[in-house]
């Protein structure tokens, strides 16, 4: 298996590799999504652009950009429509998501249902949903209509699966990674495919191109469930501590089970069946962390998703776009923002 320059400075730079390389399909892509806000219900349009407002990488849109150039796509603009497609079904996730999570902050910025409500932020979620569903249909590609459809499918049985786990200090890891890879990585891997399949691409590429997505998306999903226990806020604009105060058990907490004694295994059910978790919890949990090195265990089994996500593009032609996709595997593991 190859190896994966971890760095910080390689990891980022391919980011804006990527970005500044895709600069002006990602500016169409951008418009695209604008055009698809845009409502005669005014309340909509107004969330709509607090939500716009409020950033983000568009990582999942350079993801079905670059591969659409790795793939050799050159006809047309079906690699823009279906970008931001893939980016707006983030985007109504993460609306939903907030709602699940009673968040009131993401990416520094106030969410849509500490302003609005979860009544209205559920409703605008579904309506850019709904928008997809119209780029779908207007691209015409059945295979790409059935990937798109069939991932957000995926998304919804992820959220649930998490759901029925909450609090379950014994989770399996094997089930963890289920419910990453549905609710994350599926559409991360359809990003990607999608990419393939706009170039007519033959099926070891759509397969490779999936499995670099996949995987990729696995070892970011890991890398911001660790991030809730050592990121700032500042750097990162999410709030430090939520998965625990919410109940979810991620991997760090997984790996406390695993090498914790029956004392500290008891303590883990204990907390996480309570029905609010305060300060002081979090500090003991922090203190288990440290103890049995959680985090640096959970970001090594991140770094094994990478090396398989990078290795996947092996079949490629080496080429600038290879050459960024690739770097772009360790960014999970050393993004900075």
């Amino acid at each position: 298996m190859g190896s994966v320059i971890p760095l910080k400075k390689s990891a980022s730079s391919a980011y804006l590799e990527l970005k500044n390389l895709l600069s002006n399909k990602l500016e169409k892509a951008e418009k695209v999504i604008e055009s698809k806000l845009k409502s005669d219900v005014n309340l909509i349009e107004k969330m709509s652009n607090h939500h716009l407002k409020s950033g983000g990488k568009r990582l999942r849109a350079l993801l079905t950009l670059g591969s659409a150039k790795l793939s050799g796509y050159d006809l047309g603009d079906r690699d823009i429509n279906l970008a931001a497609c893939v980016e707006l079904i983030h985007s109504a996730t993460l609306l939903h998501d907030d709602v699940i999570d009673e968040s009131s902050l993401r990416r520094g910025i106030k969410t849509l249902n500490s302003i609005w409500g979860n009544q209205s932020s559920i409703l605008v979620g579904d309506y850019l949903l709904s928008r997809c569903f119209e780029i779908m249909v207007d691209d015409g590609d059945l295979e790409i209509l059935k990937l798109l459809s069939s991932t957000s499918a995926k998304i919804a049985q992820g959220e649930v699966l998490q759901l029925q786990h909450k609090g379950e200090a014994d989770l399996l890891e094997d089930t963890y990674i289920d419910i990453i890879n549905l609710k994350t990585a599926s559409l991360f891997s359809a990003a990607t495919k999608t990419g393939a399949c706009l170039a007519e691409s033959n099926n070891k590429e759509k397969k490779a191109l999936e499995s670099y997505g996949k995987n990729l998306g696995l070892a970011f999903q890991i890398a911001d469930d660790a991030l809730d226990y050592y990121g700032k806020d500042k750097f990162f604009g999410k709030e430090i501590g939520k998965d625990f105060f919410e109940g979810k058990v991620t991997l760090p907490l997984i790996i406390i089970f695993q090498k914790g004694n029956e004392e500290e295994r008891s303590f883990l059910k204990e907390i996480l069946q309570k029905n609010k978790r305060n300060e002081d919890d979090f500090s003991e949990i922090l203190a288990l962390i440290n103890k049995y090195k959680a985090i640096e265990a959970s970001m090594k089994r991140a770094e094994y998703f990478v090396n398989v996500s990078y290795d996947s593009l092996g079949i490629f032609p080496d080429n600038e776009e290879k050459r960024i996709l690739q770097n772009l595997t360790s960014f999970s593991l050393n993004r900075s923002f």
